[in-house]
């Protein structure tokens, strides 16, 4: 894992690109880049399915840059990489309860997806294809509370309804939404039944001590939520790809999220179980109950169990699911719509993201 002291004492910057280029980013063939990527600029260019493809993960890359670098500001690591905010001691505190070693992973996933983004831009821009700028839907309010740079942003992650399936999904051993599709039951029921904040929303949040854990607990669950289903839309959209540097592009980032989903999926059980005094959110003791009850909720179960794929006359295999390609980039804008992730934003984005996302099931493999 990277080391916190390293990312202080030796400035490697790997978003020294924005600092370059990402200027040009949003122009097509613009000088600085286009001198940047000269060496690419060569290749044949990409097909209309492997541009909308790139074009909507770009857009969702930039979405999860910037809920990140909310939860970085208040909750994680300030230095050269990610340098927004001031961090909030109290949030802190309450995150590192959770693990001490959340503050890191927050910030180096976000170094992660800034890094994401900017490298499909470039290489969109390279390949003769368009950039993708969500700039100017950046129009949310963000957190007030003490830390937070006070910048607009694209994501609200203060009205949250948090789907926690996944916890049950991964554990079952009969069921994968690609072969029998089922209702999988919720880690956290009351977060998938209400809107709550997984950042402190003014310094009114800090206290009580159980109402600020509860914020804790809540980001906690939404970062995996969000990262298990970014591992399965990629795996989607991959068998899409015709050019087959983009596929490579695709399998390579891939891993990356379900390494972020993998993580936090862990920290999520440690969650401290607890009722939150103002709101009355619950966080479940997830290791109680009797063995059937353990078998699908019990907290160091992390590892995905066999379940059916592709047939169920071939034997279970662990996988990641879903990976069914058909509707993979409209499901993905529709989960992340319910999650609340877009509340106050304008409807040119819901149109924008559903236009690219359109787009994106819409390619075909070219062979």
């Amino acid at each position: 894992m990277k080391n916190d002291t390293n990312l202080i004492s030796s400035p490697r910057n790997r978003r020294s690109f924005l600092k370059t280029g990402i200027a040009a980013a949003g122009a097509v063939g613009t000088g600085l880049l286009a001198r940047g990527t000269k060496a690419y600029a060569q290749q044949p260019g990409l097909t209309a399915g492997d541009i909308a493809i790139l074009q909507f993960l770009a857009a969702g890359e930039a979405l999860e840059a910037d809920f990140y670098t909310q939860y970085n500001e208040l909750g994680g690591i300030r230095n050269s990489e990610e340098p927004g905010g001031s961090g909030n001691p109290i949030y802190t505190e309450k995150l590192k309860r959770i693990d001490p070693n959340i503050p890191q992973y927050i910030h180096d996933i976000t170094d992660d997806e800034t890094s994401h983004q900017n490298f499909i831009n470039a290489y969109l821009v390279s390949r003769g294809a368009a950039a993708v700028d969500l700039e100017p839907y950046r129009m949310l309010p963000g957190s007030t509370a003490t830390g937070s740079s006070g910048k607009l942003r694209l994501t609200n992650l203060m009205q949250l309804t948090v789907d926690t399936s996944w916890w049950t999904r991964y554990r079952s051993s009969t069921n994968n939404p690609d072969v029998n599709p089922t209702v999988f039951e919720q880690a956290v029921p009351d977060l998938h039944n209400g809107q709550f904040t997984a950042i402190p929303r003014t310094d009114d949040d800090l206290h009580p001590q159980k109402h600020i854990q509860a914020i804790a607990n809540t980001a906690a669950f939404q970062i995996p939520t969000v990262e298990q289903g970014g591992g399965s839309l990629r795996a989607a959209l991959a068998q899409r790809a015709t050019d087959v540097e983009v596929l490579r592009l695709l399998i390579s980032m891939g891993p990356v999220e379900i390494m972020h989903f993998q993580t936090f999926s862990d920290k999520a059980g440690n969650a401290p179980p607890l009722t939150d005094p103002t709101n009355g959110l619950t966080f479940p003791n997830l290791n109680s109950g009797g063995d059937a009850v353990r078998q699908m909720f019990q907290t160091n179960l992390i590892m995905p169990e066999p379940c059916p794929f592709i047939n169920t006359n071939l034997p279970v295999c662990s996988v990641i699911r879903p990976t069914k390609t058909m509707g993979a980039a409209t499901g993905a804008v529709k989960f992340l719509t319910a999650m609340g992730l877009f509340m106050g934003q304008s409807a040119e984005l819901f149109k924008y993201l559903t236009g690219l996302a359109t787009a994106a099931d819409a390619a075909i493999r070219e062979v």
